[in-house]
């Protein structure tokens, strides 16, 4: 549990920083723009490993299960992953979806842990889920006070098929590959 919330508060507090402008210029204009930016990638890189591994660590001891959660929220949490890999894959790609969504790598992180939320009922997992969805809805809050340029739609519908299948692709890597063969949790029937 302990190197999970160390690794959630050297990764989240790296990300809330950011929303710190002030404080972010100061440090860059102290060490320079590629420094900073190099150690921001290196604590939320320790961060985000941290995290895993504690969250591995956790489960692995059999944490206090608070609920089972019933067989259609499982399902339902796998038709929000898909929208979740479609929105994350719009973050980067100049679409009509992106543009709708206004910030698509936030609704995808926060869609994520609602539907992880909904399909685990043991304390590792709510505290996890729960505390980046936290944090997401503040992200979200916090850039939309700093009135940051929204994107614009592109004039095409290209990006959104490159959004849409890009989707695909990563839901079905992360169903049939990552789930089962990196978390050890297998999603899909079969």
């Amino acid at each position: 549990m302990i190197t999970m919330l160390i690794g959630l508060v050297l990764f989240l507090g790296a990300h809330v920083f950011t929303t710190r402008r002030d404080a972010r210029a100061g440090v860059i204009a102290r060490i320079g723009e590629g420094p900073y930016k190099g150690l921001y990638a290196l604590v939320s890189t320790i961060g985000l490993l941290l995290t895993a591994y504690g969250f591995g660590e956790w489960r692995s001891e059999g944490p206090r299960v608070l609920y089972d959660p019933p067989v259609g929220l499982r399902h339902l949490t796998l038709l929000l992953m898909l929208f979740a890999s479609i929105a994350l894959v719009a973050a980067y790609v100049p679409s009509h979806i992106r543009a709708r969504l206004k910030h698509p790598m936030l609704v995808a992180v926060k869609i994520w842990a609602l539907a992880h939320v909904l399909a685990n009922g043991d304390v590792a997992s709510l505290t996890l889920f729960l505390i980046v969805l936290a944090w997401a809805v503040y992200d979200r809050i916090s850039v939309k006070k700093r009135g940051e340029p929204l994107p614009v739609a592109s004039s095409g519908w290209g990006g959104d098929l490159v959004a849409v299948a890009g989707g695909l692709v990563l839901y079905a890597a992360l169903a049939f590959l990552f789930h089962p063969y990196v978390v050890g949790v297998p999603v899909m029937p079969g």
